[in-house]
C-alpha cells in the first residue's frame, strides 16, 4: 500500500505559488527544484529512481553495500573571492611579461576570446583557468580572508553596550 502525502502550504521553488497537486522536480541550471505543474517546463523533469523490487525466489545480495557519499557543495569548492579589478591585473601582468593576448592564450591552451572577455571583465574565469592564470602570470586574483584582514590594520576599537552597561543586582 503505497501513501502519498503533500504539505498543503509547499510552495513553488521558483515562482513562489503554492503547489496543487504533486510538486514536481526538475533540474535548472544544475540545481533541482520543487515545482508546480507550470514551471515544470523551464527545468529537465528528474524522474527518482524506482526500486528494483525483489524477485521472487531471488537471494538478495549480501555484503555489497554502497557508502553513502556527501554530494558535494558548491561552497566546498570556493577559495576565497575573486577580486574587482582581476580584468586590470591580468591584463598588467601579460603586458609587463611582454605577451600578446594570443600568446597568452596558446601558453594556457586556452582560446583567445576566453582571455579577451576575461581580461574586459565580461567573464569570470573558472578556478582552472584562473589557477593557470596566476601561475603563468605571477599574480593573485583571490582574496583571502588574512589579506583582507592585513589590510584593515589598526582599526580603532569601538566599546559595545555590552562594554558599556554594568548590571547591579539588588540583594532582597
Amino acid at each position: 500500500m503505497s501513501i502519498k502525502m503533500f504539505a498543503t502550504s509547499m510552495q513553488c521553488e521558483l515562482c513562489g505559488a503554492k503547489i496543487v497537486g504533486p510538486p514536481k522536480t526538475v533540474r535548472v541550471e544544475g540545481a533541482e527544484l520543487m515545482v508546480c505543474a507550470s514551471c515544470a517546463r523551464y527545468g529537465t523533469e528528474v524522474q527518482s529512481p524506482a526500486r528494483p523490487s525483489p524477485r521472487a525466489g531471488a537471494a538478495p545480495r549480501a555484503g555489497r553495500t554502497v557508502p553513502a557519499r556527501r554530494s558535494r557543495d558548491v561552497f566546498d569548492l570556493i577559495e576565497g573571492e575573486i577580486v574587482e579589478d582581476y580584468g586590470e591585473r591580468i591584463r598588467d601582468a601579460r603586458m609587463e611579461k611582454g605577451l600578446s593576448q594570443k600568446d597568452l592564450a596558446m601558453q594556457l591552451k586556452e582560446k583567445e576570446l576566453l582571455i579577451k572577455k576575461i581580461e574586459k571583465g565580461d567573464l569570470i574565469p573558472e578556478d582552472e583557468v584562473r589557477r593557470k592564470l596566476e601561475k603563468a602570470l605571477d599574480i593573485r586574483l583571490i582574496d583571502s580572508p588574512s589579506e583582507e584582514e592585513g589590510k584593515r590594520g589598526g582599526g580603532k576599537v569601538v566599546p559595545t553596550l555590552g562594554d558599556v552597561i554594568s548590571i547591579k543586582k539588588v540583594h532582597k
